[in-house]
């Protein structure tokens, strides 16, 4: 498939609030049922940036999930986000998901724990990613602090056409989400999606949102508002990529490497 609808949900988020917040996000994922193919939500959309993790943390069977995956199919809609996560020996995550139509689940789980606020100490930190196949398109899901860390979302060999970055990145730092953003996008050939949340959270750190698609140029194809609410839905186009990467293959002349993961 060539096109490919994807729209973006900025949002604030009930602090805390699974039953607010999976009923709010409910509404406006419904209302792009056959306007678009994927929609991005921000990170840790159903809890907002919390370290309460032990008791709002859940598996990828929990409750989240499972609406998620129920939003996916009546809506026929992808969905993509990050949740409070755990496994069985409840060692937490915050975990990236991409849940699709037709009930396939990806997860990937945040790589780089933001220390400044005591994330390593509570989270462990992810070791691998997937490149996931959505209607003829490969893409890469990402959270947050991540987005600073270019080595870890290189794009070898244009193993994937489309990065999403989900967040919760405070106001002070909205310079280096805009610049970080364009920056993905140029060096990985790729079309990059930036979802982020607005207002304060529960420890009175604000956000304004600035969530954004940019293209393999680093072009901005669409930006929300800061600090307000936004449904955002745009078209990406993969032979425009393609061309492009024919054109410019600096993917061809990158150096080669292999990821040495230690946790």
């Amino acid at each position: 498939m060539n096109e490919l609808r994807i729209s973006f949900i900025q949002s604030a988020i009930a602090w805390e609030d699974k039953t607010q917040n999976l009923h709010d996000f409910y509404a406006r994922v419904f209302s792009l049922k056959g306007l678009s193919d994927l929609v991005v939500l921000p990170e840790m959309f159903s809890t907002g940036f919390s370290m309460q993790a032990s008791y709002l943390a859940e598996t990828n069977e929990g409750n989240t999930i499972q609406t998620v995956r129920q939003w996916a199919k009546e809506s026929n809609l992808a969905i993509a986000g990050s949740f409070l996560a755990k496994n069985a020996e409840n060692r937490l995550f915050n975990r990236g998901f991409f849940v699709t139509p037709e009930g396939k689940s990806h997860f990937s789980d945040k790589r780089h724990l933001f220390r400044m606020a005591e994330e390593h100490h509570l989270f462990t930190a992810g070791n691998s990613y997937t490149i996931i196949p959505y209607k003829g398109w490969n893409i890469r899901l990402i959270v947050c602090y991540d987005l600073r860390f270019p080595v870890w979302i290189r794009n070898r060999s244009n193993e994937y056409d489309l990065l999403l970055c989900v967040a919760n990145w405070p106001q002070p730092r909205a310079n280096a989400w805009d610049i970080l953003l364009k920056a993905r996008a140029i060096e990985n050939l790729c079309y990059v999606c930036g979802v982020n949340r607005i207002e304060k959270d529960g420890n009175g750190i604000s956000y304004q949102g600035d969530s954004a698609l940019i293209d393999f140029k680093g072009n901005l194809l669409a930006q929300a508002e800061k600090n307000q609410p936004a449904v955002i839905t745009d078209c990406l186009y993969k032979r425009d990529l393609e061309a492009f990467r024919a054109k410019f293959p600096a993917w061809e002349d990158a150096d080669y490497f292999e990821y040495a993961c230690m946790i």
